[in-house]
């Protein structure tokens, strides 16, 4: 009986062990289910500036690193989402009127074996041979013990929150970026969304989507303390998708806004006061404080729900970016048979060479 109570101490945190070891295995059989499959691409043609584009230095890749005439576009990077980052990148280029001037910053998971992080680098080298970019690997361990099981397993894998980790990972002299999610494609000048307008304070620009239930992404444990409901106080907080954001990473820096969404989620460990994964922090940080982008920048959901990933159609109003955020993706439902109607839209983006071409 007197070693009763330090075993049920002791209790909680052999649940969280054990479902972060769940959580870990999960992501890493989907990273090595996604590997044990040959994937070979294409190479995409070259694309060229247009005459009006600015002229950026090329004598050395820091000059091109750290010039602010280039668009700085980051992106997770692994083998079970590469075949969207391949469409995401090509339709980057394809639309750009100045694409020999747009820097890409790649981040992969430090879990991944270094020849696994060497083939996703050649993948890409092959594919954009004239591509200028840079690889940052990730330690996951930086970020496991925060995890929090959420409504979707895909949701929970560490790289999932690498974007919280950009200011940290680029170098200082990279000011601003667009991050993008891999599970997109542009179609429309990714340097009109680089542009965006930040104002005087504001630390990101991103679409807002004020008609969402936002009480809903926070559990009624968080709404029924008075302290943390009083977070979104004097801020007319609304929903929007971090799939596709401009950040200013000077302003990130100099606000430690690292600290500030790791603050949140070591609080979800001690109390669960949301359920979605990596949004949530993002929503107590910025919700209210962000710079407005036209809904056509992020076209979202056409992946369908978290749960049985149905088709979608496209919100009213005119398209710049396509995001098939949800369960469903594009590629997996082509390769079932089962695409959704929006689902041929992404398709003219895909690089993959099938069976039929490789045997060509």
């Amino acid at each position: 009986m007197p070693n009763s109570a330090p075993q049920q101490h002791l209790l909680p945190s052999l649940l969280s062990l054990i479902l972060l070891f769940l959580l870990l295995g999960q992501c890493l059989f989907t990273k090595t289910n996604a590997t044990t499959t040959a994937q070979k691409f294409r190479e995409a043609p070259k694309f060229y500036n247009s005459p009006s584009c600015p002229s950026i230095p090329i004598s050395s890749s820091t000059m091109d690193l750290c010039s602010d005439q280039a668009v700085h576009v980051a992106m997770t990077l692994d083998a079970t989402y590469l075949r969207g980052s391949m469409a995401a990148i090509l339709s980057v280029l394809q639309h750009s009127s100045c694409p020999e001037n747009i820097f890409f910053h790649f981040v992969t998971s430090s879990s991944n074996s270094i020849s696994n992080s060497n083939n996703l680098t050649h993948i890409i080298s092959n594919s954009f041979p004239y591509l200028k970019f840079r690889v940052y690997p990730f330690d996951d361990s930086a970020v496991l013990g925060l995890i929090s099981t959420s409504i979707r397993a895909a949701l929970d894998c560490a790289l999932n929150y690498a974007r919280n980790y950009l200011a940290d990972l680029i170098p200082p002299c990279v000011r601003r970026i667009v991050y993008l999610d891999s599970d997109l494609v542009l179609v429309d000048d990714i340097a009109k969304l680089a542009a965006t307008p930040l104002g005087n304070q504001a630390v990101l620009a991103a679409p807002e989507y004020c008609n969402a239930n936002f009480t809903s992404y926070f559990t009624p444990t968080f709404w029924s303390n008075p302290t943390l409901s009083l977070t979104f106080a004097g801020r007319s907080a609304c929903y929007f998708n971090t799939g596709v954001m401009v950040i200013d990473l000077e302003r990130w820096r100099s606000g430690d806004y690292t600290t500030k969404i790791v603050e949140w989620m070591e609080l979800q460990k001690r109390m669960r006061i949301y359920e979605l994964g990596s949004l949530p922090p993002f929503l107590l940080v910025f919700a209210g404080n962000i710079a407005p982008v036209d809904h056509r920048w992020n076209q979202h959901g056409l992946g369908g729900d978290n749960f049985r990933g149905l088709c979608r159609d496209l919100h009213p109003g005119p398209v710049s970016l396509l995001h098939w955020s949800g369960k469903g993706k594009p590629w997996a439902r082509l390769d079932g048979n089962r695409p959704c109607p929006l689902d041929a839209l992404w398709a003219p983006y895909d690089l993959l060479q099938t069976q039929f071409a490789l045997e060509s």
